[in-house]
């Protein structure tokens, strides 16, 4: 069974978040969206657009592809 890529990629953007000692709101902030979205993503709630995927990324001080990494 392949694991769900939404799971995957909350996963990731928490991990990185929580290293980098941010909170939600501050990522959001960062990345100009909504903290109750990074919170769907984290949960692997939302399908996130490409746009938001680079945003995040930026925010989280990583290039697309590192945030994407792993993630089959």
């Amino acid at each position: 069974m392949i694991p769900d890529p939404r799971i995957q990629l909350g996963k990731a953007v928490r991990q990185k978040r929580l290293s980098m000692g941010l909170s939600q709101e501050t990522l959001a902030e960062r990345a100009g969206l909504h903290w109750t979205y990074i919170g769907g993503i984290e949960r692997g709630e939302r399908n996130v657009s490409l746009i938001n995927i680079v945003r995040i990324a930026r925010a989280l001080e990583l290039t697309p592809a590192r945030l994407l990494a792993g993630i089959q």
